[in-house]
């Protein structure tokens, strides 16, 4: 299963095209994908319209709509953080941190355009996609 982060979403619904949008153009139909909730909330509150965002729900409803926080992301989650923080890694946003471990838990593969996910692979293990 490949998530799909809200840094991928909004370039592929604002038509920008880098290496992270092709990638999931190349997926698409090929793999399974699953939207976390969280992605979700994200990538409809950029929107600026209600047309535009049902229309958004619309598009993402085909793929597998996942829970991805709750009591036990949480604790691993914030476990994590310390983890990292004690060898002196920062994790910028606490969102990020329980969307990979989410995917750390799952043993899913994250594509995204998104260096808190970087420090995640690296020191973490989590799978990411390359373009």
């Amino acid at each position: 299963m490949i998530v799909v982060d809200t840094s991928v979403w909004i370039d592929h619904f604002s038509g920008v095209r880098t290496p992270q949008v092709a990638r999931l153009h190349a997926v698409l139909g090929q793999e399974p994908i699953a939207v976390g909730d969280l992605i979700l909330a994200r990538v409809l509150q950029g929107f600026s319209t209600e047309a535009d965002a049902s229309a958004a729900l619309r598009y993402l409803e085909r793929f597998d709509f996942v829970e991805m926080a709750g009591p036990k992301i949480a604790i691993e989650s914030a476990a994590n953080f310390r983890s990292l923080r004690r060898r002196g890694v920062t994790i910028r946003k606490t969102m990020d941190m329980l969307i990979g471990t989410y995917c750390l838990v799952h043993d899913h593969d994250l594509l995204h355009d998104d260096r808190d996910f970087d420090l995640l692979a690296e020191h973490l293990g989590l799978r990411t996609l390359r373009p």
